[in-house]
């Protein structure tokens, strides 16, 4: 539990600063509540039903641009690292597709799919599909190539090296992938229901409530539960990364 008091700590830490330097008058209160006000707001707004759609908007939308993205960048990743040919063709698509923002896309993809919660996913996806992309492409290369051969020898087919062999290797990359991929579709998420005016979700509430009276105690509550929602999604994969991938865990430290 060291780590968690750590951090607790260092959380606590950056509210008092927070808290002291606009209570001394260095920052208007108007732009900037101390975190009593903002997490008062918050409170509130937990208890509010319109609040809380808001976050089961965001995170269902989340949930299934991580499914789409996983269910396209694996499959994907394994054909290209299997196939060096194959990769080779694809590689300039690729690397033409990888830099472009995904926020810059917003316009084309409110043109052509309309501006409803398809548009959010449909982005999140886009993004998350490098990260996994590559760490299954790079898990290709770090096999032992002893291990294919030997599989070859014993007349094991292409697909049956692909499941027994080259899977198991590959998953702990693949899963940091996936939990690096969970932060940018979040992120992408909240973006585009702040930027792109989504009916419902986080960034739709934090776009609300900075018009108008200018709430930045309920903007900063729903930043903060955004961030909160990041970081719960972060700690579970890793957690869930260590239970399964022990194994690996193990090996590395005793290398």
């Amino acid at each position: 539990m060291r780590p968690f008091y750590r951090n607790l700590a260092g959380l606590i830490g950056f509210f008092a600063i927070w808290e002291a330097v606009v209570r001394a008058g260095l920052v208007r209160e108007v732009f900037l509540p101390p975190p009593t006000v903002v997490l008062t707001s918050l409170v509130e707004l937990i208890g509010r039903e319109s609040f809380l759609r808001d976050i089961i908007a965001s995170l269902l939308a989340w949930a299934i641009a991580m499914f789409v993205a996983i269910a396209v960048a694996v499959p994907a990743g394994l054909l290209l690292g299997s196939i060096p040919g194959l990769r080779v063709a694809t590689r300039a698509i690729v690397e033409f597709l990888r830099p472009i923002p995904s926020v810059a896309l917003i316009p084309l993809v409110i043109l052509v799919i309309g501006g409803g919660p398809e548009a959010k996913i449909t982005l999140a996806v886009y993004a998350s599909l490098w990260p996994i992309l590559y760490n299954t492409i790079y898990a290709f290369d770090e096999i032992d190539p002893l291990l294919i051969d030997t599989a070859r020898s014993c007349g094991t087919s292409r697909v049956r090296i692909l499941r027994t062999v080259a899977l198991p290797h590959a998953a702990p990359f693949i899963f940091t992938g996936i939990r690096m991929s969970g932060a940018i579709a979040l992120i992408l998420v909240v973006s585009t229901e702040f930027i792109a005016g989504a009916h419902r979700g986080i960034g739709n509430f934090i776009l609300e409530a900075s018009g108008g009276a200018g709430r930045m105690d309920l903007v900063l509550a729903g930043t903060v539960v955004a961030g909160l929602a990041g970081y719960l999604i972060n700690e579970g994969l890793e957690r869930v990364g260590r239970r399964l991938f022990r194994w690996n865990t193990a090996e590395t430290e005793a290398t």
